[in-house]
């Protein structure tokens, strides 16, 4: 073999490898096939440990007891049993419930999204004296967990009596001390602080005052920080059961709270049915429906709104981008 027919053998060779080595690990800006393979094991097995509850209970939650006590049923049901559903939505009393839920937990992420727009703007917009400390204070209240100003709340709340309605929701919301509105006024001032300010100097050219700004130019621009803020603050409302509990007593309830009373609830619908024992127990179908119908409304929210969640979250700068 001659030296060119080597040099050619061996450049061959080479380019060989060279396209192996891209195939397999790709480019720079590109992934190979390993990385794509081991970015979609990734997102499979997490994935799977997100989904693998939702699954469980929306298997179980459509099993007769026939299911539950047959072996050798274990995912799919033999026939979709909707009489879980029904039993659970009565011992929840699912559509008054979910209608006080709303109430409680739209109105006050509303409020606190408003009024943590205000204090963003306000903190991203303008320098006036302690400014830094007023906002370094802000933000320390994020760290402080709800439960620590719990009891101080409630003899406040008490002594103004807004102890058993959504007052005791409203009121600190309304004062930018909502839960974790640390985090919303830090989304917001970060959202506004990279606002041109040449917006606001030809707004002010028209004769336009800073609340008519806020309001016409600031807050159009601002709506996917309300979106994330508006659909987490709800979702934390939501799942709140402690301090609702607490602070609404009686007069108010929640899906959560009602999940909390589920199976004492159940005991007492059933107390003296005349049935037997086996019947009139709570079993493991019945349990997964009632959580099915306690989440079931926060899935609804997300799909409906999923692709403005995503938009939302990479505009809004929330991600460190």
């Amino acid at each position: 073999m001659s030296g060119n027919q080597k040099t050619s053998h061996k450049k061959g060779k080479q380019t060989i490898l060279l396209k192996l080595r891209i195939l397999l690990l790709g480019v720079q800006g590109e992934g190979g096939l390993l990385i794509r393979l081991l970015v979609y094991f990734l997102l499979i097995g997490i994935g799977f440990v997100y989904l693998y509850p939702l699954i469980y209970m929306g298997s179980y939650s459509l099993k007769s007891l026939d299911d539950l006590l047959n072996p050798l049923v274990n995912w799919i049901p033999t026939s979709l049993y909707l009489d879980n559903y029904e039993t659970a939505g009565k011992v929840l009393k699912f559509v008054p419930t979910l209608l006080k839920t709303l109430y409680v937990t739209a109105l006050p992420a509303l409020v606190q999204t408003a009024v943590a727009a205000l204090i963003g703007y306000g903190f991203g917009r303008f320098k006036f004296p302690l400014h830094r400390t007023l906002f370094a204070l802000v933000l320390t209240t994020f760290i402080i967990p709800p439960q620590v100003l719990m009891i101080p709340r409630y003899v406040f709340f008490d002594a103004l009596g807004i102890i058993g309605s959504i007052q005791s929701f409203l009121l600190p919301a309304l004062f930018g001390q909502g839960l974790n509105s640390a985090i919303f006024i830090l989304i917001f001032y970060q959202f506004f602080r990279m606002m041109p300010l040449a917006l606001e100097e030809a707004a002010h050219l028209d004769g336009a005052g800073h609340l008519k700004i806020f309001i016409k130019i600031a807050m159009p621009l601002a709506v996917p920080a309300i979106i994330i803020s508006f659909l987490f603050s709800f979702v934390w409302y939501w799942n709140e059961t402690t301090l609702a509990a607490t602070y609404f007593g009686n007069q108010l309830t929640t899906l959560p709270i009602e999940l909390q009373r589920f199976t004492a609830t159940y005991d007492k619908m059933n107390a003296g049915g005349g049935t037997s024992g086996a019947v009139d127990s709570i079993n493991e179908g019945i349990s997964m429906a009632g959580t099915m119908l306690t989440i079931l409304p926060l899935l609804l929210v997300y799909f409906f709104t999923q692709r403005w969640f995503v938009e939302g979250i990479d505009r809004s700068g929330i991600t460190g981008e």
